[in-house]
């Protein structure tokens, strides 16, 4: 062990974050050691709350650029580290626990720390939707945020690969601000990146503006310049929208169009074959759904994964197409399998009960 704990500023832009501000610096106070929080324009109790735990506030007059807001608050850190969170993340007990330990012993050679990024939760607070973002930095290498909206940040060098998650606990905010953002760019004649294209579609597709969402998606994937995550994840959008237009065929046809990009992923292979369980396709179904299972799950993929297509989904719609075909004892074993995954899920509970019955066996 190297022991020789690194020092970290804390360094986040908010605005109106009264309901989730506390919550979110509870969670780091004893990992960050200075908490520089910029203000973008707060009117409710913000800035009283924040007092609390630093007087290292500072205002930044709001230019619709999320990026310059970043940099702003990067260059006030005078730690070693540099640590970015939203008002709405926390670190989780668990992951309190790894992040001190990571603080302890990070090899001094590590320019960039990533980490998950838990972006949705089942009932039972099982994470079903995460990604992967660069969250912690050396402050030396001078490294900068990108992007007036859906901002990232651009880093090089040593980069660590950990496994330490930050969830995103989401409270409402202006749903319109990106857009419209977007909108002035767009009238203003700026010529948007691969990047803007996609996040503009994804707005777009988000407020219900399906026609003009196809045709930013597909501006953004003729340029053959996106990244490839970004790539797949268009064409699920794709598929979403035209699933919604009442096209089928083009709906299917984006689904495969994702494996240009990359080997295929659990989440459009779960999708096949939902399309052919509800035509009554079981055979072909079956087939997309044990694909699925069998793939790999990538550990350190940074796009987004639906953790359901990668766990439990596939069996549980293999009971379903099993049972169906009369297969009881398939049925059976794949629920059973989705049981060790989801133990307390009602639908395979369900399963279980009523194929113990069928098959005559005691529960």
């Amino acid at each position: 062990m190297l022991e020789n704990p690194i020092s970290i500023s804390l360094c986040m832009i908010v605005r109106n974050e009264e309901k989730t501000i506390a919550r979110c610096l509870d969670s780091v106070c004893d990992i960050a050691d200075e908490i520089i929080i910029v203000d973008t324009g707060s009117t409710d109790r913000t800035k009283e709350i924040v007092a609390r735990y630093t007087d290292k506030i500072f205002d930044f007059a709001w230019i619709d650029d999320f990026a310059a807001a970043r940099n702003y608050a990067f260059s006030l850190g005078t730690k070693e580290y540099l640590l970015w969170l939203d008002a709405d993340d926390v670190i989780l007990e668990s992951d309190r626990l790894k992040f001190h330990n990571l603080k302890k012993n990070l090899n001094p050679s590590i320019d960039v720390v990533n980490m998950h990024y838990l972006l949705a939760f089942d009932s039972s607070e099982n994470p079903t939707f995460t990604l992967r973002r660069n969250r912690l930095v050396r402050r030396g290498k001078n490294f900068r945020w990108k992007g007036a909206v859906h901002e990232y940040l651009e880093v090089s060098g040593n980069i660590m690969n950990s496994d330490i998650a930050i969830a995103h606990k989401s409270e409402e905010h202006d749903s319109e601000r990106n857009l419209r953002i977007y909108e002035k760019r767009l009238e203003q004649g700026e010529e948007f990146s691969p990047r803007d294209l996609y996040y503009f579609a994804n707005e777009l597709y988000d407020h219900k503006q399906y026609e003009k969402a196809v045709e930013y998606y597909e501006k953004f994937l003729n340029t053959e310049k996106g990244w490839v995550e970004d790539n797949i994840s268009a064409c699920g959008k794709l598929a979403d929208i035209y699933k919604l237009l009442g096209d089928s065929a083009n709906a299917q046809a984006y689904l495969y169009k994702s494996f240009d990009y990359d080997t295929p992923r659990a989440e459009f292979c779960c999708r096949i074959g939902f399309n052919h369980l509800n035509a009554g396709k079981y055979q072909q179904a079956i087939f997309w759904y044990k694909l699925a299972s069998e793939l790999e799950k990538p550990t350190n993929s940074w796009g987004p994964k639906s953790e359901a297509c990668w766990t439990y989904l596939p069996h549980l719609q293999l009971c379903v197409c099993y049972d169906r075909l009369g297969m009881h004892e398939l049925a059976y074993k794949h629920n059973e399998i989705a049981r060790d995954y989801r133990p307390d899920n009602p639908q395979i509970l369900h399963n279980k009960k009523y194929l113990e019955g069928v098959l005559g066996l005691k529960g």
